[in-house]
């Protein structure tokens, strides 16, 4: 086993130490991939060495370097030293994390890096805090606690009674939400139709003159959902404003912070969620700012008596199951989970407070040079670069998605597109805490070059198609076969 566990760590650390010098796509196509790690299953076992021999060969050009300096296409931080070599600790020592009683040293690892998280993310002291997949686990347990809370305000019970007869709870959200309130809210039961959209303002947060139109037209249960870093452009919605209508309104504020929330790390960003202690639960991610590796999520909710009655259940069987406050298991939708605390608390203890507010604002200066090279190339930036998301446009749809395709290619760099308001872009997100100014620079030059590529190809198509038409007017065509 040690030989082992050292040849397949040595075999990651190589990675890493060269992830900033690879093609970042993959180079092998799907088919081939499927090809490698097809056949019929064995029918006698494999030595473990040679199994992880052939795994290594299958995998290795099919790897996409999201831990480089150079990719761009999702929200993903590149892990840190410490916080990778942590999860590998924590596969070896393979804890089930459901309680303290069954993983002492995983639940206090988990305790006290929750606590870190509330006070560097500016939440309120003593908030529960689910450790989650990611953003729509979290997203869900959110909405659940707000489910909860609201139904049992209004003499409801949904754990026992669900929510056929229930009270109707209202869903304000705004028009540029994340896709996963949309999934939340049919996991749990209320189906999207019960959205009642919000406006958004010009760089994607939510509109508060429209959102108190919106909350002044109905009555009821209202749960609002806001934002904190548009998946598009990083705008972050006017939290003080917003929250502070929906206690007018004595709704639920929930806050999809799944990079956003980050900015309160750093005194130069925090001002983009001033406010967000005003909320009533948050949902943040850890494998994409805090850079840990996926997957690692945070449920947050400043009622942990509300928190825990809308996610735990007890069983004669679990040792310590409904005794005492909640358990890790208690807070979130799964019993069988790993102990992602040890991770984030190495990520933590790794950056500290300070250099965690030098992550947030290097990604964020990073972001906006990025936005400035290319708009000094010719590329159209639609957003606001707030945060750490950059929008591009190369002339129509057509030429920016040949765009995304040239670069995908050319390997430099990893961006992928979106849609924002009907119109096609390339979409670049800088989260990665090894990404420098020269990564920056010498992918802005590859995607200007691809840019430019594209925009003489398509110019050569243009002009063979007006010569066809020039011939084919002329007579010159060649003639169709008998």
């Amino acid at each position: 086993m040690t030989q082992l566990l050292t040849r397949a760590a040595t075999a990651a650390a190589d990675y890493r130490r060269g992830a900033h010098l690879r093609h970042v796509g993959a180079r092998a196509d799907a088919a081939t991939l499927r090809e490698r790690f097809g056949g019929e299953l064995p029918r006698e076992p494999t030595p473990p060495g040679e199994v992880l021999s052939q795994l290594l060969a299958a995998a290795e050009d099919g790897l996409v370097a999201t831990v480089g300096p150079r990719f761009f296409g999702l929200v993903v931080g590149g892990s840190l030293p410490a916080a990778t070599a942590a999860d590998l600790l924590a596969t070896g020592w393979d804890q089930c994390a459901f309680n303290a009683a069954v993983a002492p040293a995983a639940a206090a690892a988990e305790q006290v890096a929750g606590e870190w998280l509330a006070d560097v993310l500016g939440l309120l002291e003593g908030v529960s805090v689910g450790f989650v997949t990611g953003g729509q686990a979290a997203n869900t347990v959110g909405l659940a606690c707000a489910r909860h809370h609201l139904l049992a305000q209004a003499g409801w019970d949904v754990e026992r009674d669900g929510l056929a007869g229930a009270p109707r709870v209202r869903v304000v959200a705004c028009r540029e939400r994340h896709a996963t309130i949309d999934a939340s809210l049919r996991l749990l039961g209320f189906g999207t139709s019960v959205l009642e959209p919000v406006a958004a303002g010009g760089n994607g947060a939510i509109d508060i003159a429209d959102l108190e139109r919106v909350l002044d037209r109905g009555r009821g249960p209202v749960l609002v959902c806001l934002q904190a870093g548009n998946v598009n452009t990083g705008a972050c919605d006017d939290l003080r404003a917003a929250c502070g209508l929906v206690r007018e309104h004595g709704g639920w504020s929930h806050v999809d912070g799944a990079f956003g929330l980050w900015a309160a790390a750093s005194p130069a960003t925090a001002a983009l969620v001033d406010g967000v202690e005003l909320a009533d639960s948050w949902a943040c991610d850890g494998h994409k700012w805090l850079n840990v590796p996926y997957d690692s999520g945070f449920a947050f909710c400043s009622r942990p008596d509300v928190h825990a009655a809308a996610m735990s259940y007890t069983a004669a069987y679990l040792a310590g199951s409904g005794t005492g406050s909640p358990a890790l298991g208690d807070l979130v939708p799964e019993s069988s989970r790993r102990a992602r605390g040890f991770a984030v608390w190495a990520a933590l203890r790794e950056l500290g407070r300070d250099g965690l507010a030098r992550l947030v604002l290097r990604c964020h200066t990073l972001a906006r040079r990025f936005a400035s090279a290319l708009a000094d190339g010719g590329a159209e930036v639609a957003n606001d670069v707030v945060l750490n998301q950059v929008l591009v446009r190369f002339g129509n749809d057509e030429q920016t998605a040949r765009v995304i395709e040239a670069v995908q290619r050319d390997g430099t760099c990893w961006l992928g597109g979106t849609t924002w308001r009907g119109n096609r872009y390339l979409r670049i997100a800088v989260s990665n805490h090894s990404t420098t100014e020269a990564d920056v620079d010498r992918s802005a030059a590859a995607i200007l070059r691809c840019a430019a590529e594209v925009r003489n190809k398509v110019g050569n198509e243009a002009g063979n198609d007006v010569g066809n038409e020039v011939r084919n007017a002329a007579g010159d065509a060649p003639p169709e076969r008998p």
